[in-house]
């Protein structure tokens, strides 16, 4: 397979530590996915689970060296702190090992166009005002997650597809209060007011490209279940890219979820 370059990667919601993290995907994807600048957009280590319990193996080194030699070469890597990762937040303007740490940023894409890029978490009330909550819901998410890997491997044994049990409750759980309309709404206001064409965001695990009364919504999804990245191509053109497959082990099933304004382009 070919490596395909672009002019800016988006990444967010890895959160290296847990074990849900599919971070030997990302390290797939980076093998076949190059950029000019690659940015962080938060949550890319799970400060939050390595309280409870450590864990961190050896492909979790392999993710922080694969950005750290990327950085080495000439690639822009920028890294802004989400609500798992906040203890990056009291660096701002800090580099470590080429890598830039920064609260939020406004990117200029290639076509002229601006983009507010941050986390997202400051928008979520529940983690905002209601921090116990916050740490509930995440526990509950671990929770959803085991379970998804036993049904996963009953539906395999069965000759059934895949099917998210985690991703299905926590969509039931979120459409039932409204929150990702919410939340896609106050951040599309958030970029409105900083007088940017669009945002950029992650925090609530769902990928997805669109436009929100004017503003351009962009959400890179994760790394836990949707294993989505953005891409900017050289015209200003974003892609939304799901990386479901581990190319270099196994036949090659990737899809393009997304992909305004440009045809279609095989992974």
């Amino acid at each position: 397979m070919d490596t395909r370059h672009f002019r800016t990667l988006f990444i967010s919601d890895v959160h290296l530590g847990s074990k849900a993290a599919k971070a030997d995907f990302l390290i797939d994807f980076l093998r076949y996915h190059e950029a000019d600048t690659i940015v962080l957009v938060g949550d890319i280590v799970d400060g939050w689970r390595l309280k409870r319990s450590w864990y961190w193996p050896q492909v979790c080194n392999d993710v922080v060296q694969k950005l750290l030699r990327q950085a080495r070469k000439g690639t822009r890597v920028v890294y802004i702190p989400g609500n798992h990762d906040e203890f990056l937040r009291d660096f701002p303007g800090m580099h470590f090992g080429g890598i830039e740490v920064a609260e939020r940023m406004m990117h200029e894409g290639a076509d002229g166009k601006k983009y507010l890029v941050l986390h997202g978490d400051e928008f979520d009330v529940v983690v905002r005002n209601a921090r116990l909550l916050a740490y509930l819901g995440d526990w509950a998410y671990d929770m959803a997650i085991r379970i998804n890997i036993v049904l996963a491997a009953i539906r395999r044994r069965m000759g059934m597809p895949y099917w998210s049990f985690s991703a299905w409750a926590k969509l039931q759980v979120k459409h039932a209060v409204n929150f990702i309309g919410e939340f896609q709404r106050v951040v599309a206001d958030e970029a409105r007011k900083c007088g940017a064409d669009g945002v950029i965001c992650g925090h609530i695990h769902h990928a997805v490209i669109e436009e929100m009364d004017g503003v351009r919504y962009i959400n890179t999804g994760d790394w836990v279940e949707s294993c989505t990245a953005i891409a900017e191509h050289e015209d200003g053109t974003f892609e939304l890219i799901t990386w479901n497959a581990i190319a270099s082990t196994e036949p090659v099933t990737l899809k393009l979820t997304h992909q305004p304004e440009r045809a279609p382009q095989a992974a």
